[in-house]
Protein backbone atom coordinates (compact mmCIF):
# COMPACT_ATOMS: atom_id res chain seq x y z
CA UNK A 1 0.00 0.00 0.00
CA UNK A 2 2.02 2.91 -1.31
CA UNK A 3 2.10 6.17 0.58
CA UNK A 4 2.29 9.57 -1.12
CA UNK A 5 6.09 9.59 -1.21
CA UNK A 6 6.16 6.17 -2.89
CA UNK A 7 3.62 7.31 -5.49
CA UNK A 8 5.65 10.41 -6.30
CA UNK A 9 8.79 8.28 -6.57
CA UNK A 10 7.06 5.90 -9.00
CA UNK A 11 5.87 8.80 -11.14
CA UNK A 12 9.38 10.27 -11.11
CA UNK A 13 10.81 6.93 -12.28
CA UNK A 14 8.25 6.80 -15.08
CA UNK A 15 9.17 10.34 -16.13
CA UNK A 16 12.87 9.46 -16.07
CA UNK A 17 12.25 6.38 -18.25
CA UNK A 18 10.20 8.32 -20.80
CA UNK A 19 12.93 9.89 -23.01
CA UNK A 20 14.63 6.57 -23.72
CA UNK A 21 11.32 4.69 -24.22
CA UNK A 22 9.93 7.22 -26.69
CA UNK A 23 13.29 7.28 -28.53
CA UNK A 24 13.36 3.52 -29.09
CA UNK A 25 12.83 2.79 -32.76
CA UNK A 26 9.29 1.67 -33.60
CA UNK A 27 10.51 -1.80 -34.55
CA UNK A 28 12.36 -2.25 -31.26
CA UNK A 29 9.34 -1.14 -29.23
CA UNK A 30 7.18 -3.55 -31.22
CA UNK A 31 9.62 -6.38 -30.52
CA UNK A 32 9.55 -5.67 -26.78
CA UNK A 33 5.73 -5.69 -26.72
CA UNK A 34 5.65 -8.98 -28.63
CA UNK A 35 8.18 -10.38 -26.15
CA UNK A 36 5.97 -9.21 -23.29
CA UNK A 37 3.03 -11.00 -24.94
CA UNK A 38 5.10 -14.16 -25.27
CA UNK A 39 6.09 -14.11 -21.60
CA UNK A 40 2.43 -13.62 -20.61
CA UNK A 41 1.48 -16.53 -22.86
CA UNK A 42 3.99 -18.75 -21.05
CA UNK A 43 2.38 -17.79 -17.73
CA UNK A 44 -1.33 -17.95 -18.68
CA UNK A 45 -2.16 -20.80 -16.31
CA UNK A 46 -0.19 -19.23 -13.45
CA UNK A 47 -1.99 -15.91 -13.99
CA UNK A 48 -5.35 -17.71 -14.18
CA UNK A 49 -4.74 -19.57 -10.91
CA UNK A 50 -3.72 -16.29 -9.30
CA UNK A 51 -6.89 -14.57 -10.57
CA UNK A 52 -9.12 -17.33 -9.20
CA UNK A 53 -7.66 -16.59 -5.75
CA UNK A 54 -7.37 -12.86 -6.33
CA UNK A 55 -10.91 -12.16 -7.56
CA UNK A 56 -12.98 -15.32 -7.24
CA UNK A 57 -13.25 -15.60 -11.02
CA UNK A 58 -14.07 -18.95 -12.53
CA UNK A 59 -11.23 -20.88 -14.10
CA UNK A 60 -12.67 -20.45 -17.59
CA UNK A 61 -12.98 -16.70 -17.18
CA UNK A 62 -9.51 -16.35 -15.67
CA UNK A 63 -7.84 -18.26 -18.51
CA UNK A 64 -9.63 -16.06 -21.04
CA UNK A 65 -8.61 -12.91 -19.15
CA UNK A 66 -4.92 -13.84 -19.06
CA UNK A 67 -5.09 -14.76 -22.74
CA UNK A 68 -6.70 -11.42 -23.47
CA UNK A 69 -3.68 -9.62 -22.00
CA UNK A 70 -1.45 -11.60 -24.36
CA UNK A 71 -3.71 -10.87 -27.34
CA UNK A 72 -3.96 -7.15 -26.60
CA UNK A 73 -0.17 -6.87 -26.37
CA UNK A 74 0.26 -8.74 -29.65
CA UNK A 75 -2.36 -6.55 -31.32
CA UNK A 76 -0.80 -3.27 -30.21
CA UNK A 77 2.73 -4.47 -30.94
CA UNK A 78 1.86 -3.66 -34.56
CA UNK A 79 1.05 -0.03 -33.69
CA UNK A 80 4.50 1.54 -33.21
CA UNK A 81 5.39 0.91 -36.87
CA UNK A 82 1.99 2.13 -38.08
CA UNK A 83 1.49 5.26 -35.98
CA UNK A 84 1.68 7.44 -39.06
CA UNK A 85 0.89 11.10 -39.50
CA UNK A 86 -0.13 12.96 -42.65
CA UNK A 87 1.44 15.05 -45.35
CA UNK A 88 -1.10 17.81 -45.97
CA UNK A 89 -1.06 19.81 -49.22
CA UNK A 90 -0.39 23.50 -48.50
CA UNK A 91 1.02 26.48 -50.35
CA UNK A 92 4.57 27.68 -49.84
CA UNK A 93 6.05 24.49 -48.45
CA UNK A 94 5.34 21.09 -46.95
CA UNK A 95 3.10 20.34 -43.97
CA UNK A 96 3.42 17.14 -41.96
CA UNK A 97 1.89 15.82 -38.74
CA UNK A 98 3.34 13.59 -36.02
CA UNK A 99 1.73 11.57 -33.22
CA UNK A 100 3.81 12.44 -30.15
CA UNK A 101 3.41 10.47 -26.89
CA UNK A 102 1.68 12.33 -24.07
CA UNK A 103 4.23 11.36 -21.43
CA UNK A 104 3.40 9.56 -18.18
CA UNK A 105 -0.04 7.91 -18.17
CA UNK A 106 -1.82 6.97 -14.92
CA UNK A 107 -4.21 4.01 -15.06
CA UNK A 108 -6.68 3.38 -12.20
CA UNK A 109 -8.07 -0.14 -12.24
CA UNK A 110 -11.35 -1.69 -10.99
CA UNK A 111 -11.61 -4.99 -9.15
CA UNK A 112 -14.03 -6.75 -11.49
CA UNK A 113 -11.68 -7.55 -14.42
CA UNK A 114 -8.17 -6.76 -13.15
CA UNK A 115 -6.09 -8.26 -15.97
CA UNK A 116 -7.82 -7.39 -19.24
CA UNK A 117 -8.77 -3.83 -18.29
CA UNK A 118 -5.15 -3.21 -17.27
CA UNK A 119 -3.95 -4.35 -20.69
CA UNK A 120 -6.57 -2.27 -22.50
CA UNK A 121 -4.88 0.75 -20.95
CA UNK A 122 -1.18 -0.06 -20.89
CA UNK A 123 -1.09 -1.90 -24.26
CA UNK A 124 -1.88 1.08 -26.52
CA UNK A 125 -0.26 3.57 -24.12
CA UNK A 126 3.10 1.77 -24.26
CA UNK A 127 2.80 1.22 -28.01
CA UNK A 128 2.41 4.97 -28.51
CA UNK A 129 5.63 5.66 -26.59
CA UNK A 130 4.27 6.62 -23.17
CA UNK A 131 5.35 5.27 -19.80
CA UNK A 132 2.68 3.99 -17.42
CA UNK A 133 1.99 3.97 -13.69
CA UNK A 134 -0.89 1.65 -12.84
CA UNK A 135 -2.92 1.42 -9.63
CA UNK A 136 -4.75 -1.89 -9.14
CA UNK A 137 -7.88 -1.98 -6.99
CA UNK A 138 -7.23 -2.49 -3.28
CA UNK A 139 -9.15 -5.79 -3.29
CA UNK A 140 -7.39 -7.32 -6.32
CA UNK A 141 -3.74 -6.27 -6.67
CA UNK A 142 -2.08 -9.64 -7.24
CA UNK A 143 -2.37 -10.20 -10.98
CA UNK A 144 -1.44 -6.60 -11.80
CA UNK A 145 1.71 -6.93 -9.68
CA UNK A 146 2.57 -10.17 -11.48
CA UNK A 147 2.06 -8.56 -14.90
CA UNK A 148 4.50 -5.83 -13.86
CA UNK A 149 7.05 -8.52 -13.00
CA UNK A 150 6.48 -10.28 -16.32
CA UNK A 151 7.04 -6.99 -18.17
CA UNK A 152 10.49 -6.73 -16.58
CA UNK A 153 11.20 -10.39 -17.41
CA UNK A 154 10.34 -9.58 -21.04
CA UNK A 155 12.91 -6.81 -21.12
CA UNK A 156 10.82 -3.67 -20.73
CA UNK A 157 13.10 -1.09 -19.09
CA UNK A 158 12.61 -0.17 -15.44
CA UNK A 159 10.06 2.61 -15.04
CA UNK A 160 8.22 1.97 -18.31
CA UNK A 161 5.41 0.04 -16.59
CA UNK A 162 5.16 0.47 -12.83
CA UNK A 163 2.48 -1.10 -10.63
CA UNK A 164 1.61 1.06 -7.60
CA UNK A 165 -0.79 -0.68 -5.18
CA UNK A 166 -2.57 1.54 -2.71
CA UNK A 167 -5.71 3.40 -1.82
CA UNK A 168 -7.60 5.42 -4.37
CA UNK A 169 -7.57 8.42 -2.07
CA UNK A 170 -3.75 8.36 -2.13
CA UNK A 171 -2.49 6.73 -5.34
CA UNK A 172 -5.40 7.51 -7.66
CA UNK A 173 -5.77 11.03 -6.36
CA UNK A 174 -2.05 11.66 -6.91
CA UNK A 175 -2.32 10.52 -10.53
CA UNK A 176 -4.97 13.22 -10.91
CA UNK A 177 -3.04 16.00 -9.15
CA UNK A 178 0.56 15.28 -10.17
CA UNK A 179 1.52 17.60 -13.06
CA UNK A 180 3.83 15.03 -14.65
CA UNK A 181 0.96 12.60 -15.26
CA UNK A 182 -0.55 13.82 -18.53
CA UNK A 183 -3.46 11.40 -18.85
CA UNK A 184 -5.60 9.39 -16.45
CA UNK A 185 -7.53 6.28 -17.51
CA UNK A 186 -10.19 5.24 -15.03
CA UNK A 187 -12.60 2.32 -14.99
CA UNK A 188 -15.13 2.27 -12.17
CA UNK A 189 -18.21 3.96 -10.81
CA UNK A 190 -19.78 7.00 -12.42
CA UNK A 191 -19.57 8.97 -9.18
CA UNK A 192 -15.82 8.50 -8.81
CA UNK A 193 -15.35 9.10 -12.54
CA UNK A 194 -17.00 12.50 -12.24
CA UNK A 195 -14.62 13.46 -9.43
CA UNK A 196 -11.61 12.35 -11.45
CA UNK A 197 -12.80 14.31 -14.47
CA UNK A 198 -13.27 17.42 -12.35
CA UNK A 199 -9.79 17.00 -10.85
CA UNK A 200 -8.15 16.54 -14.25
CA UNK A 201 -9.79 19.75 -15.48
CA UNK A 202 -7.55 21.77 -13.15
CA UNK A 203 -4.50 20.88 -15.27
CA UNK A 204 -6.40 20.36 -18.56
CA UNK A 205 -5.32 16.75 -18.24
CA UNK A 206 -6.52 14.11 -20.69
CA UNK A 207 -8.92 11.54 -19.28
CA UNK A 208 -10.61 8.37 -20.47
CA UNK A 209 -13.52 7.09 -18.38
CA UNK A 210 -15.28 3.72 -18.58
CA UNK A 211 -18.05 3.94 -16.02
CA UNK A 212 -21.35 2.33 -15.06
CA UNK A 213 -23.94 0.54 -17.12
CA UNK A 214 -27.54 -0.67 -17.02
CA UNK A 215 -27.68 -2.36 -20.38
CA UNK A 216 -30.80 -3.63 -22.08
CA UNK A 217 -31.32 -7.02 -23.71
CA UNK A 218 -34.21 -6.46 -26.14
CA UNK A 219 -36.02 -9.60 -27.31
CA UNK A 220 -38.59 -9.26 -30.10
CA UNK A 221 -41.32 -11.84 -30.68
CA UNK A 222 -39.84 -12.91 -34.03
CA UNK A 223 -36.52 -13.86 -32.41
CA UNK A 224 -35.35 -17.40 -31.76
CA UNK A 225 -36.75 -17.35 -28.22
CA UNK A 226 -35.05 -20.55 -27.13
CA UNK A 227 -31.68 -19.15 -28.18
CA UNK A 228 -32.37 -15.76 -26.58
CA UNK A 229 -33.45 -17.33 -23.28
CA UNK A 230 -30.51 -19.73 -23.20
CA UNK A 231 -28.05 -16.88 -23.81
CA UNK A 232 -29.57 -14.41 -21.34
CA UNK A 233 -28.07 -15.84 -18.11
CA UNK A 234 -24.46 -15.57 -19.26
CA UNK A 235 -25.11 -11.99 -20.37
CA UNK A 236 -25.90 -10.89 -16.82
CA UNK A 237 -24.53 -13.57 -14.46
CA UNK A 238 -21.03 -13.80 -15.91
CA UNK A 239 -18.54 -12.75 -13.20
CA UNK A 240 -21.49 -12.89 -10.77
CA UNK A 241 -23.02 -9.86 -12.50
CA UNK A 242 -20.02 -7.69 -11.58
CA UNK A 243 -19.71 -6.36 -15.11
CA UNK A 244 -20.48 -2.87 -16.43
CA UNK A 245 -21.73 -4.49 -19.67
CA UNK A 246 -24.14 -6.85 -17.89
CA UNK A 247 -27.51 -7.00 -19.68
CA UNK A 248 -29.34 -6.53 -16.39
CA UNK A 249 -32.59 -5.31 -18.00
CA UNK A 250 -34.40 -7.75 -20.29
CA UNK A 251 -37.13 -6.24 -22.45
CA UNK A 252 -39.43 -8.79 -24.09
CA UNK A 253 -42.17 -8.12 -26.64
CA UNK A 254 -45.47 -8.73 -24.85
CA UNK A 255 -46.74 -11.40 -27.24
CA UNK A 256 -43.65 -13.51 -26.50
CA UNK A 257 -43.22 -12.55 -22.84
CA UNK A 258 -44.79 -15.59 -21.16
CA UNK A 259 -42.98 -18.05 -23.43
CA UNK A 260 -39.65 -16.30 -22.93
CA UNK A 261 -39.98 -16.26 -19.14
CA UNK A 262 -40.89 -19.96 -19.12
CA UNK A 263 -37.73 -20.69 -21.13
CA UNK A 264 -35.59 -18.39 -18.98
CA UNK A 265 -36.36 -20.14 -15.69
CA UNK A 266 -34.63 -23.47 -16.43
CA UNK A 267 -31.74 -21.63 -18.07
CA UNK A 268 -31.18 -19.63 -14.87
CA UNK A 269 -31.55 -22.66 -12.65
CA UNK A 270 -29.00 -24.49 -14.80
CA UNK A 271 -26.18 -22.01 -14.15
CA UNK A 272 -23.38 -23.86 -12.34
CA UNK A 273 -22.56 -21.70 -9.30
CA UNK A 274 -19.57 -23.50 -7.81
CA UNK A 275 -16.23 -22.90 -6.15
CA UNK A 276 -14.32 -20.98 -8.83
CA UNK A 277 -11.40 -23.40 -8.60
CA UNK A 278 -13.79 -26.09 -9.90
CA UNK A 279 -13.12 -25.94 -13.63
CA UNK A 280 -16.79 -26.65 -14.44
CA UNK A 281 -17.95 -23.57 -12.51
CA UNK A 282 -19.87 -20.97 -14.54
CA UNK A 283 -20.29 -18.40 -11.75
CA UNK A 284 -18.30 -17.72 -8.63
CA UNK A 285 -18.90 -15.57 -5.54
CA UNK A 286 -19.22 -11.83 -5.20
CA UNK A 287 -16.03 -9.92 -4.43
CA UNK A 288 -16.73 -8.95 -0.80
CA UNK A 289 -19.17 -8.94 2.09
CA UNK A 290 -19.92 -5.30 1.37
CA UNK A 291 -20.83 -6.06 -2.24
CA UNK A 292 -23.05 -8.95 -1.16
CA UNK A 293 -24.88 -6.66 1.28
CA UNK A 294 -25.39 -4.08 -1.48
CA UNK A 295 -26.87 -6.64 -3.86
CA UNK A 296 -29.07 -8.11 -1.12
CA UNK A 297 -30.41 -4.62 -0.42
CA UNK A 298 -31.84 -4.45 -3.92
CA UNK A 299 -33.43 -7.89 -3.74
CA UNK A 300 -35.00 -7.19 -0.34
CA UNK A 301 -37.08 -4.45 -1.99
CA UNK A 302 -38.70 -6.63 -4.67
CA UNK A 303 -40.47 -9.92 -5.21
CA UNK A 304 -38.18 -12.56 -6.71
CA UNK A 305 -39.81 -14.55 -9.52
CA UNK A 306 -37.25 -17.37 -9.48
CA UNK A 307 -33.58 -17.95 -8.79
CA UNK A 308 -30.78 -20.40 -9.34
CA UNK A 309 -28.56 -22.21 -6.90
CA UNK A 310 -25.60 -21.24 -4.76
CA UNK A 311 -23.23 -23.25 -2.57
CA UNK A 312 -23.72 -23.57 1.16
CA UNK A 313 -20.88 -22.67 3.45
CA UNK A 314 -18.46 -19.75 3.61
CA UNK A 315 -18.08 -17.27 0.78
CA UNK A 316 -19.88 -14.25 -0.60
CA UNK A 317 -22.32 -16.37 -2.59
CA UNK A 318 -25.45 -15.00 -4.24
CA UNK A 319 -27.81 -17.08 -6.35
CA UNK A 320 -28.69 -15.92 -9.88
CA UNK A 321 -31.92 -14.00 -9.38
CA UNK A 322 -34.75 -12.92 -11.70
CA UNK A 323 -37.29 -10.20 -10.94
CA UNK A 324 -40.37 -9.50 -13.08
CA UNK A 325 -41.52 -5.89 -13.23
CA UNK A 326 -43.63 -3.51 -15.28
CA UNK A 327 -42.57 -0.38 -13.39
CA UNK A 328 -39.57 1.46 -14.94
CA UNK A 329 -39.27 3.67 -11.84
CA UNK A 330 -38.22 0.77 -9.59
CA UNK A 331 -34.64 0.84 -8.27
CA UNK A 332 -34.02 -2.68 -9.51
CA UNK A 333 -34.76 -1.43 -13.04
CA UNK A 334 -32.83 1.85 -12.86
CA UNK A 335 -29.75 1.29 -10.66
CA UNK A 336 -26.61 -0.63 -11.50
CA UNK A 337 -26.85 -3.52 -9.02
CA UNK A 338 -23.46 -5.01 -9.96
CA UNK A 339 -24.54 -8.46 -8.92
CA UNK A 340 -26.32 -11.51 -10.37
CA UNK A 341 -29.78 -9.94 -10.53
CA UNK A 342 -31.80 -9.31 -13.70
CA UNK A 343 -35.15 -7.56 -14.17
CA UNK A 344 -37.55 -8.56 -16.97
CA UNK A 345 -40.18 -6.21 -18.41
CA UNK A 346 -42.65 -6.50 -21.32
CA UNK A 347 -43.00 -3.95 -24.13
CA UNK A 348 -45.67 -3.47 -26.79
CA UNK A 349 -43.86 -2.29 -29.92
CA UNK A 350 -40.51 -1.23 -31.34
CA UNK A 351 -40.90 2.40 -30.33
CA UNK A 352 -41.60 1.50 -26.70
CA UNK A 353 -38.67 -0.92 -26.65
CA UNK A 354 -36.33 1.87 -27.72
CA UNK A 355 -37.88 4.33 -25.27
CA UNK A 356 -37.49 1.94 -22.33
CA UNK A 357 -33.95 0.97 -23.33
CA UNK A 358 -32.93 4.64 -23.48
CA UNK A 359 -34.68 5.63 -20.26
CA UNK A 360 -31.46 5.52 -18.22
CA UNK A 361 -28.50 7.74 -17.47
CA UNK A 362 -26.22 4.98 -18.76
CA UNK A 363 -25.39 3.88 -22.29
CA UNK A 364 -22.60 1.33 -22.34
CA UNK A 365 -23.81 -1.84 -23.99
CA UNK A 366 -26.83 -3.89 -25.04
CA UNK A 367 -28.26 -6.66 -27.18
CA UNK A 368 -31.09 -6.99 -29.70
CA UNK A 369 -32.63 -10.35 -30.60
CA UNK A 370 -34.68 -10.40 -33.81
CA UNK A 371 -34.76 -12.19 -37.17
CA UNK A 372 -35.71 -8.93 -38.95
CA UNK A 373 -32.51 -7.37 -40.33
CA UNK A 374 -34.19 -4.02 -40.96
CA UNK A 375 -35.46 -3.88 -37.39
CA UNK A 376 -32.04 -4.86 -36.06
CA UNK A 377 -30.47 -1.93 -37.89
CA UNK A 378 -33.20 0.55 -36.91
CA UNK A 379 -33.12 -0.37 -33.24
CA UNK A 380 -29.32 -0.52 -33.04
CA UNK A 381 -29.13 3.01 -34.46
CA UNK A 382 -31.84 4.23 -32.08
CA UNK A 383 -30.53 2.72 -28.83
CA UNK A 384 -28.15 5.12 -27.08
CA UNK A 385 -25.26 2.82 -26.22
CA UNK A 386 -21.67 2.48 -27.35
CA UNK A 387 -21.56 -1.30 -27.90
CA UNK A 388 -24.47 -3.30 -29.27
CA UNK A 389 -24.79 -6.91 -30.41
CA UNK A 390 -27.45 -8.42 -32.64
CA UNK A 391 -28.53 -11.95 -31.67
CA UNK A 392 -25.55 -12.23 -29.33
CA UNK A 393 -24.14 -10.66 -26.19
CA UNK A 394 -20.64 -9.88 -27.38
CA UNK A 395 -19.56 -6.53 -25.92
CA UNK A 396 -15.77 -6.38 -26.06
CA UNK A 397 -13.30 -7.31 -28.79
CA UNK A 398 -9.81 -5.88 -28.57
CA UNK A 399 -9.80 -5.02 -32.30
CA UNK A 400 -12.97 -2.88 -32.09
CA UNK A 401 -13.62 0.34 -30.11
CA UNK A 402 -15.20 0.10 -26.67
CA UNK A 403 -16.82 2.85 -24.60
CA UNK A 404 -20.09 4.36 -23.50
CA UNK A 405 -22.67 7.05 -24.24
CA UNK A 406 -24.06 9.46 -21.65
CA UNK A 407 -22.84 8.80 -18.09
CA UNK A 408 -21.26 5.48 -19.02
CA UNK A 409 -18.02 7.15 -19.94
CA UNK A 410 -15.85 9.39 -22.03
CA UNK A 411 -13.56 8.35 -24.85
CA UNK A 412 -12.94 4.93 -26.36
CA UNK A 413 -10.62 2.07 -25.54
CA UNK A 414 -9.37 -0.74 -27.78
CA UNK A 415 -9.66 -0.93 -31.56
CA UNK A 416 -7.13 0.29 -34.12
CA UNK A 417 -7.33 3.94 -33.05
CA UNK A 418 -6.65 3.47 -29.31
CA UNK A 419 -2.95 4.45 -29.51
CA UNK A 420 -4.00 7.82 -30.97
CA UNK A 421 -5.79 8.64 -27.72
CA UNK A 422 -2.38 8.45 -26.00
CA UNK A 423 -0.76 10.97 -28.34
CA UNK A 424 -0.73 14.65 -29.17
CA UNK A 425 -0.93 15.59 -32.84
CA UNK A 426 1.94 17.89 -33.75
CA UNK A 427 1.75 19.91 -36.97
CA UNK A 428 5.00 20.99 -38.66
CA UNK A 429 5.18 23.36 -41.63
CA UNK A 430 8.42 23.48 -43.64
CA UNK A 431 8.74 26.55 -45.87
CA UNK A 432 10.24 26.10 -49.32
CA UNK A 433 10.93 29.80 -49.71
Amino acid sequence: MADLAAVDAAIDRAAAALPAWRAITPGERATLLRRFASVVDAHVEELAELEVRNSGHTWGNAVWEAGNVRDVLNYYSASPERLTGHQIPVGGGVDITFHEPLGVVGIIMPWNFPMPIAAWGFGPALAAGNTVVLKPAELTPLTAIRLGELALMAGLPEGVLTIVPGRGSIVGERFVTHPTVRKVCFTGSTGVGKRIMAGCADQVKRVTLELGGKSANIVFADADLAKAAAAAPSAVFDNAGQDCCARSRILVERSAYDEFVSLLEPAVQGVKVLDPSDRSSEMGPLISAAQKATVQGYVDDVEVAFSGSRPDGPGFWFAPTVVLTDDPSERIWRDEVFGPVVAVMPFDDEAQAVQLANDTEFGLSGSIFTRDVGRALRVSRAVEAGNLSINSHSAVRYWTPFGGFKQSGLGRELGPDAPHSFTEVKNVFISNE
